[in-house]
This record gives structure tokens, C-alpha cells and sequence, in this order.
């Protein structure tokens, strides 16, 4: 069978693709997704409640914290790395062997977190061995979204593109409940304290590695789901046409370096907005009030179940913008979306001030930031992709999409901290605004996407 084949769209393959319904591979690039962001989650809970313990030298905790914190951070270096990588043979090889392979390593990674043993153990060993699997999660996560945005990208309905790619973009909030839910449920039921840690208590002895472990299930339906898919006709297309390259990587940057730097720019509002809400949010709203410190002096476990509460809007939204994007266009949608990220940027004074902060108004905060986050990380799975010609696809949305990880997810935390504590709260809505304005720039640069075909050569690829 041919690719022409594979795209049959009438009587009863009208679902078909290569004998696989297209319902089967949205769930797939969903199921999948949801695994890796679960793997990548749960270590940043760990970061704060786990690590600093159990695998750094004893003495200073503020120190032992940054240390945890580095090796969080290193994911965030390993991302673009990996979507290089991967995406060398997810334009050469093909989509499905490329997101098999991301899904074990992450699944390999995440389980051995679980068996490693702490600094009491083993020494400096324990943080080496903890470093190396975190920078082996943070290339399979730079693997996979890629490949799981073109998976259901390449394989939609004509005129569904965003619908279709909405799916893999539920894993990110599924991921975060899951995740930390079940951190959440851990700590209650064994009653740990985050305030006063005991070490020869249950959650630290032992609890805190069920999660890790339970990763193993969840990457063994991931594979069931994934081994029976076919591979997107786009790139079967493109083979049969010759178009693939030698060096994916090199190529983009030579006939792609404009849709690179426009989709990092088109993302960074999303990336920003993501780890203000919750990482940067958790840190101020659960650090003590002043004169003793510069945050609100909420409860850890009562923050971790607003921000839960918050989450379920950004998956809410999801489908909303999908719809909206598939009619309205990826530009003008993204547009008003950034637009309202401005505006909310001078939220953060009124709402996050210690003299009126309360329980009421963080939660109306994280909500507002989550809504726009589901509205803004919605269109982006089919955005990037509809930017690169098929034969560098996989490598061009990766980067840019990682890219972005670097300007927003990994300064955006450190910036706001050390913004609150020179200028005060409401100058992080200032830097909210500043991200939000780069994006709403480059969204007024690119072209719509909308009509781009998929089955493109590059030299047909709107910029």
C-alpha cells in the first residue's frame, strides 16, 4: 500500500490511516504524552520535597534545595538536545520508531529514580547517578512532543488540524494532576510534613519512590498503544519522493532558520506563563510573610491542591481552542490569547501583594493563569509543525518548542524571585507582560498556518 493509499478518505476508510483509525492515534499521542510529562513532573515535586534530604550532603537546606534545584534544571539543557536527537531520526527514520524510543527512555530513566540509592548510602555517587537519569528524562521529553504533535498533526482530517493536535497537548495538565495528585495523596497518607521533614519516617524511608516506580505500568501501556500504530503518510510520502536528508539538523538551519526563530518567540509567552503559575507561585505562596520573608505564608499541601484545582482549566480549554483555532485561524486565535496574557500581568500587584493577598484571590490567580495557559498551549502542537517542511519536521518544531523552554520555563522562576525581592510582586506582572509582548510580535511576523498544507516540499512552507 502507498501512501496516496493510506490517505484514502472515502466509504469506510474515511478513519483509516494504513488500517489504523484515526481515533486510536490521537488516544495514542495523548496516552503517551500524559506518561512523559507524568515522569518529568514528578521529579520536579521531588526536587522541593525529596532530593534536598535524601540525596545532598547535610548541612545548609537552602543549599541542599539549590542543589536539587541544578539538577532539575538540567532537563532543561538536555530538551533541545534531545529534540535535535531524536528528531534526527524522527525525519529520517519515522514518527512511530522515534516516539517508541522516547517513551522507553524516559520509562527507564523515571523507574531507575526510584531505585537509586541516597547520599547516606552511597555518597556523592547518589546526586551523580540522580543528575545523569534527570538529563536522560529531559532528552526523551525533548523527544517526544515533537513526534506526538506530528503524529496527530499528519494524520488529521483536512480541516481538523488543531482538533487533532489538541490531544497530545492534554498530556501536559494530565501529566501535572497525575503526577502530583498522587505526591499529594502520599504526603497525606503518610503524614509527611514539607515544613519539618523526618527522615526515618515513611514517605521519605520509602514513599516517595512508589511514584517513580509506578512509571513502569503506566510506559508499558504507553508501548501497547504505541507498537500498533502506523507510520504518518506524510512521512511515508516523503520518502517515496526522496526527500529525506542527511542531516536534518544542518538543513533546518539552513532553509528554516526564520520559522526556528519566529516559533521559539510565537512560544515563549506559553513557557513563561506555565512556570510563573506554578513553580515560581508555589515558591512565593508558600514562603513565610513579611517582616520574616516576601511571600504569602500559605500551607504546602493546601497550595499543591489550588493549583490541582487550577489545572483542570487548563485541560478544560484545551478542546475550547482547538475548535477556535481550527476556525478562526492559529494567528488571529493566538493573537487575543496573548493579548489577555498582557493584560493579566497586571493582575499580579492587586491579587499577590502580602496587605491583600488571600486564599480567595490566589486561587482566582492560578486559575486565570491556567485558563490562558490551556487557551495558549492548545494551537501550539499544530502551529510549529504546519511551519516546517516534512523532511525537518520533526527536528524544526522540536527546537523551537524547546528553545523556548529555556527562555521561559528555565529563567522564568529565578527571575520572578529575584524580581519580588528587589522591586516587589507587582513587577513580575511587568516581566509577564515583557514575555507576552515578544510573542504577541512574532505572532503579528508569521503568517497563517491554517491552509499550510502537510505534504509539503521546502520551498512551499508559509514563514
Amino acid at each position: 500500500m502507498t501512501g496516496r493509499d493510506e490517505l484514502r478518505t472515502d466509504g469506510a476508510d474515511a478513519d483509516l490511516i494504513g488500517g489504523v483509525p484515526r481515533r486510536r492515534i490521537v488516544i495514542a499521542s495523548m496516552v503517551g504524552t500524559t506518561i512523559e510529562f507524568y515522569d518529568f513532573y514528578i521529579y520536579a515535586t521531588a526536587a522541593v520535597l525529596v532530593f534536598p534530604s535524601l540525596f545532598f550532603p547535610k548541612g545548609n537546606p537552602t543549599t541542599a534545595l539549590l542543589a536539587s534545584l541544578a539538577t532539575f534544571g538540567l532537563a532543561f539543557v538536555a530538551r533541545p538536545l534531545g529534540s535535535i536527537l531524536f528528531g534526527h531520526f524522527g525525519d529520517r527514520v519515522g514518527r512511530k520508531a522515534t516516539l517508541v524510543g522516547s517513551l522507553l527512555l524516559m520509562g527507564i530513566a523515571t523507574f531507575a529514580i526510584g531505585l537509586l540509592p541516597t547520599y547516606s548510602q552511597v555518597g556523592l555517587l547518589a546526586p551523580v547517578l540522580l543528575a545523569v537519569l534527570r538529563f536522560a528524562q529531559g532528552l526523551a521529553l525533548g523527544g517526544e512532543w515533537s513526534g506526538a504533535a506530528l503524529l496527530a498533526t499528519e494524520t488529521a482530517r483536512p480541516g481538523k488540524r488543531a482538533w487533532a493536535a489538541m490531544w497530545p497537548q492534554l498530556g501536559a495538565p494530565l501529566g501535572f494532576l497525575l503526577a502530583n495528585g498522587l505526591f499529594l495523596l502520599m504526603i497525606l497518607w503518610l503524614g509527611h510534613s514539607a515544613a519539618q521533614p523526618d527522615l526515618a519516617g515513611p514517605f521519605l524511608s520509602w514513599g516517595w519512590r512508589i511514584p517513580f516506580l509506578l512509571s513502569a505500568v503506566m510506559v508499558i501501556i504507553g508501548l501497547y498503544v504505541r507498537l500498533r500504530l502506523a507510520e504518518t503518510p506524510v512521512f511515508v510520502r516523503a520518502v517515496e519522493r526522496g526527500e529525506r536528508v542527511k542531516s536534518p539538523l544542518a538543513e533546518v538551519f539552513r532553509g528554516s532558520w526564520r520559522q526556528l526563530i519566529i516559533g521559539t518567540f510565537v512560544m515563549l509567552a506559553t513557557y513563561t506563563l506555565f512556570y510563573i503559575v506554578t513553580t515560581w507561585a508555589l515558591s512565593y505562596g508558600t514562603a513565610k510573610r513579611p517582616p520574616d520573608g516576601k511571600g504569602l505564608g500559605f500551607d504546602y499541601v493546601a497550595f499543591l491542591q489550588w493549583q490541582l484545582i487550577a489545572m483542570l482549566f487548563f485541560a478544560a480549554m484545551l478542546p475550547v481552542v482547538g475548535r477556535l483555532a481550527d476556525r478562526f485561524g492559529r494567528r488571529a486565535t493566538l493573537l487575543v490569547v496573548t493579548a489577555a496574557i498582557m493584560a493579566y500581568g497586571a493582575l499580579f500587584g492587586p491579587m499577590l501583594s502580602p496587605e491583600s493577598g488571600s486564599q480567595t484571590t490566589m486561587l482566582i490567580f492560578l486559575i486565570v493563569g491556567m485558563t490562558l495557559m490551556g487557551l495558549s498551549f492548545g494551537p501550539m502542537s499544530a502551529v510549529l509543525p504546519e511551519m516546517f517542511p516534512t523532511n525537518v519536521r520533526y527536528t524544526g518544531s522540536g527546537i523551537s518548542y524547546n528553545a523556548a523552554s529555556i527562555l521561559g520555563a528555565a529563567v522564568a522562576p529565578f527571575l520572578a524571585t529575584w524580581i519580588v525581592s528587589a522591586f516587589g510582586v507587582g513587577w513580575v506582572g511587568l516581566y509577564m507582560f515583557g514575555a507576552a509582548a515578544l510573542s504577541f510580535v512574532a505572532l503579528l511576523v508569521m503568517r497563517e498556518t491554517k491552509d499550510a498544507p502537510l505534504d509539503t516540499e521546502p520551498d512551499q512552507v508559509l514563514i
